[in-house]
């Protein structure tokens, strides 16, 4: 190890790591008492109040991404990854979660559905879309191998040990207390991560107040002596912030989308009441507010390694917060620090987990056995238990594929991620809004759509059709976003002419129009 933390911080950190599992485990059991079928699991058992839900929300959609990752973009590239990263996405996720969460919880409490691929069966009356959406959900276990790099690479420099047993022994904890509390124990345990989380951006953006000595443009001067791009809203040097098409109308379209990720709407269903839902909102926008803005303490990381190296090493793009944390801060600070960073993780990994589990139980696994299978309470018992070997396997995979990442890294982890994330919510956007603004929007259209946005997304990216693909590394987020609008297009062309024939259709063999339409759809996938 390259020896950042002192005997005293590893030592310390260690003991406060097994406080905090301590108080993990408290909070699991007491979520598993009340947890006893799926779903309990899936969407609890207990009122939860709006801001408690507003919190775990706020918890969950921002990762080791927002307050590790992220910022090393930032320490790279400048404040055009302030705009990108910080302003213009958040902005859009914003609006998007205020406009979709309502009609989603509004039709998700009707069906009760459980998780994203059931609403959307339930949605369209299509059982192959609960299930092409349970296979679509897979690519999100790329999103938990990015946690798991993050959390790992903070945690072995704070505790001086090979990423290795960190990384085994962080997913060793996580998914194990998964396989029992559920929803009920991540409500309470999100509470216990946001409140450390809140604390810890605060310390991190006043982190790099000296800086301000004299004024913003002293502090633009100090950056721009390192690097002139550091200070420019564009930074055509970098492989994200090359241009505004990247920085802004990339963000815009993905950061509308983002909202469709199931750990993330499915949020909304452990309110119990419509009325709580403006007080859900507010919360989570105000604290997401805050957590969003962390990635400007990548520019102070900067400041503190201009030349990105520390005791002679170049430091990985991932591993830039956590040096400069663990070489910024007193002890007592760092161990605050370190601890809100792991918690910034483990918040949306454990959403992850249950949502992740969930579908490949409740929609892969229960329809290719049978419902008799999982009858009465021996079948519930059965449910349950299934779900806790899907954990299991699901925990292999993650150890393997971040081992990986760790290792060989193409650039960060965040590319990997993205490239499986992005593609998952260009899949499911389309689906949701159409769903969520239409009462009558035909199958075949949702279907078409998310199919084109799953093809475009992954033909842009592997085939390089575009200028941005030609890269040593790619930006995701620009076949995303031509994906997300090729598939609106798409699914808005067959909604109207979809449309237009059912209105158009005549009546045959004394059948209602109606009842014409309903023989239709029974067709459509």
């Amino acid at each position: 190890m390259n020896g950042i933390a002192s005997s005293q911080t590893i030592t310390a950190t260690a003991i406060l790591l097994l406080v905090y599992a301590g108080l993990t485990l408290f909070f699991v059991v007491r979520g598993a008492r009340r947890t006893g079928s799926m779903a309990d699991y899936a969407v609890g058992s207990v009122n939860f109040s709006p801001v408690a839900v507003g919190l775990s929300l706020a918890a969950s959609m921002t990762s080791a991404a927002t307050f590790i990752i992220n910022p090393g973009f930032v320490a790279l590239y400048g404040l055009s990854g302030v705009l990108s990263f910080g302003i213009v996405m958040p902005l859009a996720a914003f609006v998007s979660l205020i406009v979709l969460t309502k009609g989603f919880r509004k039709h998700g409490q009707t069906v009760k559905a459980l998780t994203m691929a059931q609403w959307m069966g339930s949605r369209y009356q299509s059982p192959f879309l609960t299930r092409y959406f349970a296979v679509l959900s897979l690519l999100l276990i790329t999103f938990i191998v990015l946690i798991c790099v993050g959390i790992t690479r903070v945690l072995s420099q704070a505790l001086d040990v090979q990423p290795v047993y960190v990384l085994v022994g962080l997913v060793v904890f996580v998914f194990g207390y998964m396989m029992f509390g559920g929803a009920n124990s991540m409500v309470y345990t999100n509470t216990l991560q946001v409140g450390l989380k809140l604390v810890v951006a605060v310390v991190l953006l006043g982190s790099g107040y000296r800086h301000f000595s004299e004024g913003v443009h002293g502090f633009l001067a100090k950056l721009s002596a390192i690097d002139p791009a550091l200070v420019h809203s564009v930074n055509p040097q970098s492989y994200f912030f090359r241009d505004y098409f990247e920085i802004i109308f990339c963000q815009i379209i993905v950061g509308i989308a983002i909202v469709c990720q199931p750990h993330t709407i499915t949020k909304s269903l452990l309110l119990k009441s419509d009325k709580d839902v403006n007080r859900y909102l507010l919360t989570a926008v105000v604290v997401l507010t805050l957590f969003f803005m962390v990635v400007f303490t990548g520019l102070y990381a900067r400041l503190a390694f201009p030349n990105l190296m520390v005791n002679g090493q170049a430091l990985k793009m991932d591993a830039i917060i956590p040096a400069y944390v663990l070489s910024e801060f007193p002890v007592y600070l760092t161990l605050l620090v370190v601890l809100g960073l792991a918690a910034s993780g483990i918040s949306t990994l454990e959403g992850l987990i249950q949502s992740l589990s969930t579908t490949i139980t409740a929609d892969l696994i229960r329809p290719a056995v049978g419902e008799k299978f999982f009858s009465g309470q021996t079948g519930h018992r059965r449910e349950i238990i299934i779900n806790r070997s899907v954990i299991v396997l699901l925990a292999v995979v993650s150890i393997l594929l971040s081992y990986n990442q760790i290792t060989h890294p193409n650039l960060s982890v965040a590319v990997f991620a993205q490239n499986g994330v992005y593609a998952y919510f260009a899949a499911a956007f389309i689906p949701v809004f159409f769903g969520i603004l239409f009462k009558d929007a035909p199958r075949m259209a949702v279907v078409a759509a998310s199919i084109v946005a799953i093809g475009v997304h992954f033909t842009v990216y592997y085939a390089e059709l575009t200028p941005y693909m030609h890269a040593p590394v790619k930006n995701p987020g620009v076949p995303a976003a031509l994906a997300i609008l090729s598939s609106a297009l798409v699914g808005s062309v067959l909604f109207i002419i979809l449309r237009r024939n059912k209105q158009n259709e005549p009546v045959y063999s004394g059948r209602s129009p109606s009842a014409m339409h309903a023989l239709a759809d029974d067709r459509m996938p």
